[in-house]
């Protein structure tokens, strides 16, 4: 018989922190997060959402043996169709009844508040961590990013959770040989005075934080929902990379000195990571030192790409790609590239991506389970 607690002390918040690790113990691509993470999405001071969100997490035992895991979440924020919560955090042993329980608890759970649809899993918070359920691409997790059992797929779907729209990953070599459109609009840019490509640069990171504002509201003004980004919450965020900032694999282009795209990397810290058990005291922070010192990180992860609309479709990218390329081949020991996760839901972005020479090397699913099955299932609209 299953039985149901409430995460409420510090034993249970351990042991939902453990559980996944003694389930993939056996599983040589499985990465552990960093318990800090975690724990700061179920942190009411850290998790901004919890001004008008509601948030609970639940252990599911078999006697006295953790069988599952599930957080629970009502965020105002997440307008949808109609009233929809979200589950995740999911982990499960590979048991298609343990899976339907602690799928029935989340939907009486929403249910008594009013709750229509659950979709998951996904976060407390933003779409760029701990977001969907990996279907295909079976790698080492990037830093934030969900991993899972390909039996996880099966217990979702087997329940009657449906694809509301799957998360493209797109990866490269970065030996790998370059478009000769690259090459030949590198060719022609590099001719002209006025223009001109820079990596970001640690010592001036104010200037590179206004550079990148710039050039993201300009480029995504007219995307998607239009949200524009602040400076000051750029450079703050610049301020928090500094630490793993490389300083040859992010890189702006400028016409006169006013920049106009940009390619923002970082290496993936799970490359370092991977060494840290999940912990981050005092003791691994030093042990992260000396692993980034002494072990090559073979992978760097595309954040942002972006040009502005004046300089859209001239090639302005294939120069940016491959001044960059070149250099970071000659100074950086990155074999691989990895784009963060792009919507299907979202065509530009997915054929810039395409244009970057790039291949679908992993996907993850974010689901939905309709409470009123009769109701017809829509998947997200295009953008």
């Amino acid at each position: 018989m299953i039985t149901v607690e409430e995460v409420q002390n510090t034993h249970q918040k351990k042991e939902f922190l453990n559980f996944p690790t003694r389930l993939y113990q056996h599983d040589k691509n499985y990465i552990r997060p960093l318990d800090k993470d975690i724990n700061d999405v179920f942190s009411p001071e850290k998790n901004k959402f919890y001004a008008d969100g509601e948030c609970t997490r639940f252990l599911f035992k078999n006697k006295s043996e953790t069988v599952g895991k599930i957080a629970v979440f009502i965020n105002k924020s997440y307008e949808q169709h109609q009233p929809t919560g979200g589950i995740g955090f999911f982990d499960c042993i590979n048991d298609q009844e343990t899976a339907n329980f602690i799928f029935n608890h989340c939907k009486n759970w929403f249910q008594e508040r009013g709750i229509e649809a659950i979709d998951g899993p996904i976060n407390f918070g933003e779409r760029d961590k701990f977001w969907g359920l990996l279907t295909e691409g079976f790698l080492e997790p990037l830093y934030c990013m969900n991993y899972n059992f390909p039996y996880y797929k099966e217990l979702f779907e087997n329940y009657g959770f449906k694809t509301y729209y799957e998360q493209l990953c797109f990866s490269r070599p970065i030996f790998a040989e370059v478009s000769r459109v690259f090459t030949v609009m590198h060719a022609k840019y590099s001719k002209n005075a006025k223009i001109s490509a820079k990596p970001l640069k640690k010592n001036n990171i104010e200037k590179f934080a206004r550079d990148f504002t710039e050039v993201y509201n300009s480029a995504w003004a007219s995307h998607g929902s239009g949200k524009q980004i602040e400076e000051a919450k750029v450079l703050k965020m610049f301020k928090g990379m500094k630490p793993i900032i490389n300083e040859h694999i992010s890189w702006f282009v400028y016409e006169n000195e006013k920049p106009i795209a940009m390619w923002m990397n970082i290496p993936d810290l799970n490359q370092w990571f991977k060494y840290l058990d999940g912990k981050f005291g005092i003791i691994e922070k030093l042990k992260f030192l000396w692993v980034k010192k002494f072990k090559k990180n073979e992978k760097m992860v595309g954040l942002v790409f972006g040009v502005i609309p004046e300089w859209q479709k001239k090639g302005i990218e294939g120069f940016m790609i491959w001044e960059g390329t070149q250099h970071l081949r000659k100074h950086t020991d990155f074999k691989t590239t990895e784009l963060q996760w792009i919507g299907d839901f979202n065509p530009k972005m997915i054929k810039i991506a395409e244009n970057l020479d790039t291949t679908v090397t992993r996907k993850l699913a974010t689901y939905r389970y309709l409470f009123d099955q009769e109701k017809d299932f829509e998947r997200h609209p295009i953008i």
